[in-house]
């Protein structure tokens, strides 16, 4: 079994939605739930990304 990297986890969580990272601690039940499964999926996701997508590769947009 692979062990999953912390540091990709760590930044997934960074760049999970506000409302998910603030709603984890929200006095509903209901709110805690949907943030945690949102947590959950932005985890998922970063873990089954390629390696490469480390975020000092992104590219910049031009403001």
């Amino acid at each position: 079994m692979e062990r999953i990297d912390t540091s990709a986890v760590a930044y997934a969580i960074l760049d999970a939605p506000g409302w998910a990272r603030v709603g984890i601690t929200a006095p509903s039940s209901c709110l805690r739930e949907d943030a945690a499964f949102e947590l959950a999926r932005v985890i998922a996701d970063a873990v089954d990304a390629p390696a490469s997508s480390s975020p000092s590769e992104q590219s910049t947009l031009p403001l």
